[in-house]
């Protein structure tokens, strides 16, 4: 038996996902493909020095940057959910195993640590940072992700945001494939 097809994005995209599922890089090729403004949230919410602007800033920049007809955001931000998804007309979860997110995240973090890769407004991933604090994204992974799958779900099958299409990616290897079929705009 043949999966069921994938449908087409729209052109206000939402990738949402756990830390380390690759909601960037698939922010990143989907905005070369389709030609969409690639809003990544995380430089919207950190300034220098991995400063957290305050929240209501930030909700200020979300709404002024997905304010136009086509873009792609990545982040799961909740404090601002209720201003992207209700903008957006595809929903993409990344909502892959827990096993592959943790070894995804744990490459992306090494290499960004040992080529001293610079992130947005200057900053840069540390071992000390992400193996030896209390803000490791490897902690956060570990209290995120049974919540991020339970309410994305409930999300998902919800009628909330109906106007959205819903796009369930489970393995990268489905992701890979419907990426592969998307024709460029």
């Amino acid at each position: 038996m043949q999966a069921p097809q994938l449908p087409q994005p729209g052109r206000r995209i939402a990738v949402i996902g756990s830390t380390g599922s690759g909601k960037s890089t698939l922010a990143q090729q989907l905005s070369a493909r389709l030609g969409l403004t690639h809003i990544e949230m995380d430089a919207l919410h950190f300034g220098e020095n991995w400063y957290e602007v305050p929240n209501e800033q930030f909700r200020e920049r979300i709404a002024a940057a997905t304010a136009g007809p086509d873009w792609i955001t990545d982040g799961n931000y909740s404090i601002a959910r209720d201003i992207v998804w209700a903008r957006a007309d595809t929903l993409i979860w990344l909502d892959y195993s827990f096993a592959f997110t943790l070894s995804r995240l744990t490459r992306r973090t090494l290499q960004r640590i040992f080529v001293r890769e610079t992130l947005w407004h200057n900053n840069r991933e540390t071992f000390r940072d992400q193996f030896l604090s209390k803000d490791s994204l490897f902690l956060w992974l570990v209290k995120s992700y049974p919540k991020n799958k339970r309410v994305y779900g409930q999300l998902f099958a919800s009628d909330d945001y109906a106007q959205a299409i819903r796009i369930r990616l489970t393995s990268a290897r489905q992701t890979q494939r419907w990426l592969d079929a998307l024709p460029a705009r």
